[in-house]
């Protein structure tokens, strides 16, 4: 089976081509490969490689960035994706899209559910929910949306690398302590999207994260404490629990962004670990 993944230079993608089974034939395409704003570059990828699957993780996942760059933010989170399905959809092919919790404007206080009503308040998290409508609209009946958080892997930049490096540089650090969600490794979801790859059916939309829950500051006290013991790191910094309202940014954050998933997962702590060392 031929698989289609979009994003070649993107973690997920990253870790789609590290984790691929043996039985499945993958290539990863990037933006010297395709552009997915141009529906003609689209067909002419699928022409020639003639997929059977289309795994989306191409995004444009610069959340504050976004705010003053709507236009292409829109135009890769929603314009390309609408692309996509409708090339999908014409050739029969199955199409599994990467999505975000922050389709969620935060006002719960339990897990979010499939059904449970988008409301975001940033123009990432609505650009991102316009990527979703399209694929309802265009290629309803092969698809599956996969709406995931906090995503981090060796590869790439991320939250983890992000805070390694700065515990290597700084005497303390402080960190926000009053957005809950959980961290999602992912080796783990590119697991996951393999399985739905083969999956005789599949249900329109899922919530994949690590098992657990935590807040920006547990995550970073986690990956000090775990990367410490690793030898990753060679001292220990204090570190600050800070509401969100002292680190102003350009985009709103949903204060609780936690999503219902199964029970049979990892717990994140355990991927931290194993992805550290």
């Amino acid at each position: 089976m031929k698989v289609l993944i979009i994003g070649k230079n993107g973690q997920v993608a990253w870790e789609l081509q590290q984790t691929c089974p043996s039985h499945i034939h993958a290539k990863a395409f990037g933006r010297e490969n395709i552009d997915i704003t141009n529906p003609n570059s689209i067909e002419a990828v699928i022409s020639t490689f003639q997929p059977a699957v289309i795994i989306n993780a191409a995004a444009y996942t610069a959340v504050d960035k976004a705010e003053s760059d709507k236009d292409n933010a829109y135009l890769i989170n929603a314009t390309a994706v609408e692309y996509l399905a409708k090339a999908a959809h014409k050739h029969s092919i199955r199409f599994i899209h990467i999505s975000t919790d922050f389709v969620f404007d935060g006002s719960k206080n339990k897990p979010y559910t499939v059904s449970d009503k988008a409301n975001p308040i940033n123009v990432y998290g609505a650009s991102k929910l316009a990527g979703e409508q399209a694929i309802a609209k265009y290629c309803p009946e092969n698809s599956a949306i996969v709406r995931t958080s906090w995503v981090y892997s060796s590869h790439g930049n991320n939250f983890v690398k992000t805070m390694l490096r700065l515990m290597a540089e700084k005497d303390e650090l402080n960190v926000v302590s009053d957005q809950i969600g959980c961290p999602t490794n992912a080796r783990g979801l590119a697991r996951f999207l393999w399985q739905l790859a083969v999956l005789e059916s599949l249900e329109p939309i899922y919530h994949y994260s690590d098992l657990g829950v935590a807040s920006w500051y547990d995550f970073a006290v986690a990956i000090q404490e775990i990367a410490y013991d690793a030898g990753k790191l060679e001292k220990k910094i204090p570190i600050k629990p800070i509401p969100a309202s002292n680190y102003p940014t350009p985009a709103k954050r949903p204060v609780f962004s936690l999503m219902l998933k199964g029970d049979n997962g990892v717990h994140w702590r355990e991927y931290l670990s194993s992805m550290l060392s």
